[in-house]
């Protein structure tokens, strides 16, 4: 469907379609009040129809190598159809899915079913949370900086980390809260490190207690940062793929610039900054804030023990994953500024600007 421009230009084109969306949404919270009625006019218009955009736009790419391990999930789909499965490990929701997907379509079609279902769980997510402002949200998760790249390359964990999210949004219903996060445990066995996180939180819910953890993360990463690398490789968190990626030998396509990642300190500090704001300054109190506040904090503050490692991006993504929720769930929820309707869009401007600079202007990263 979407093959009549050169495969280089795909994911450029999908940023320069957020930018536009981003900025016309930018346009109307300059000009209308939340509670405007051009407002709900606006979400109404945009919000379907964008949703729609982004699975088929995802769901229905050509298979190819530009988008790496796509082609690897192919030929896993192609034994899984000659009746000759790889083994799927302790992954067996996502297994359970390859082997459906392989009875019922082709291959085209499994690749749907996986954007669906990553894309389909944080619509509900966000419904969920927000009611009639959940394209707000959306958009803004959709505007995060890893995104797209786990929507066409690491397709298992951005499932899961989606799955994660609706289950999130289930905290009143608790028994169904746990369920589906094990289900997303199950999709990837990286979640047990934010599933352990947010379980931590419901018997220790101080987010002061976490920031001061992440705060000294920093000086002992910088200190003792090798000794971390080794102590959790040995640990064999999840499974083998841990020891794989924090001592294996980095590619210029994974994660060309390896060491203490400052610029991704800073990314991440970004969702710190707001929630420390919101929660400490705006004096915000909602325990299911406070909660997903806390996850991030601890599950950032594993990745900056491991900073130095040379795969340590696929490690900030199970705290990134949660960025655009924490800077954004407060605005959504309380009203706090005399002019909240056009500081958030300006603060949803500035977020898409950095996954912009880094995905289309600086690329190599």
């Amino acid at each position: 469907m979407f093959d009549l421009f050169p495969i280089e230009n795909y994911s450029s084109i999908y940023y320069n379609i957020q930018l536009v969306v981003i900025l016309l949404t930018l346009l109307h919270t300059q000009l209308f009040d939340y509670r405007d009625r051009a407002t709900h006019k606006y979400l109404t218009i945009i919000g379907w129809p964008y949703a729609l955009f982004i699975v088929l736009y995802i769901g229905l790419r050509p298979v190819n190598g530009v988008f790496v391990d796509m082609t690897t999930y192919a030929y896993m789909f192609y034994r899984e159809t000659i009746g000759n499965p790889v083994e799927m490990g302790s992954d067996i929701a996502f297994g359970y899915l390859l082997k459906w997907s392989a009875r019922i379509t082709n291959e085209m079609g499994f690749f749907f079913i996986c954007a669906l279902l990553y894309i389909a769980s944080l619509i509900i997510a966000c419904k969920n949370f927000f009611k009639a402002y959940w394209i707000y949200c959306f958009i803004a998760l959709v505007a995060s900086f890893s995104f797209y790249a786990y929507g066409v390359n690491g397709i298992r964990n951005g499932m899961a980390t989606s799955i994660f999210i609706l289950g999130l949004s289930y905290h009143k219903k608790p028994v169904v809260s746990t369920l589906i996060i094990a289900v997303s445990c199950l999709f990837h066995q990286s979640m047990y490190l934010p599933a352990a996180a947010y379980l931590i939180t419901y018997f220790i819910n101080s987010p002061k207690v976490y920031l001061i953890a992440w705060f000294a993360a920093i000086p002992l990463s910088l200190v003792f940062g090798n000794f971390f690398v080794g102590v959790f490789s040995g640990l064999g968190f999840a499974d083998d793929r841990l020891s794989d990626y924090l001592l294996s030998e980095a590619s210029a396509n994974e994660f060309s610039s390896t060491g203490f990642r400052w610029d991704f300190l800073i990314y991440g500090a970004i969702g710190i900054f707001a929630g420390w704001y919101f929660i400490f300054i705006k004096h915000f109190k909602d325990p299911c804030y406070q909660r997903i506040y806390g996850t991030f904090l601890i599950a950032n503050a594993f990745w900056i023990l491991v900073i130095t490692a040379n795969f340590s991006n696929r490690f900030a993504y199970l705290s990134w994953f949660l960025l655009a929720i924490v800077i954004f769930y407060p605005f959504l929820k309380k009203r706090f500024f005399a002019y909240q309707h056009q500081v958030f869009g300006g603060v949803l401007l500035l977020y898409f600007l950095f996954t912009y600079m880094m995905n289309l202007i600086k690329p190599s990263i």
